[in-house]
């Protein structure tokens, strides 16, 4: 789950793979727009077939909370 999520990262932030952490933290670390993640969460909706809350997804700070959110969500 991680690695999937972190290769996606990429393709919205001028950051290397590796360079993406667990604590990293989208806004202050990756240097994420709301408009980059909220257009992060369109496409990991679609690749992990899931539907995100946007409520919920506002309280998501970093990588790690994300991967662990998206495990809930593929498991329920």
């Amino acid at each position: 789950m991680f690695e999937k999520l972190a290769e996606i990262i990429c393709n919205y932030v001028e950051v290397e793979q590796e360079d993406v952490r667990p604590e990293s933290r989208f806004m202050e670390d990756l240097g994420f727009t709301s408009f980059d993640f909220m257009s992060m969460l369109g496409e990991l909706e679609d690749t992990f077939d899931v539907e995100i809350d946007q409520q919920e997804a506002s309280g998501i700070r970093t990588v790690q909370e994300a991967a662990d959110y998206l495990e809930k969500l593929s498991e329920g």
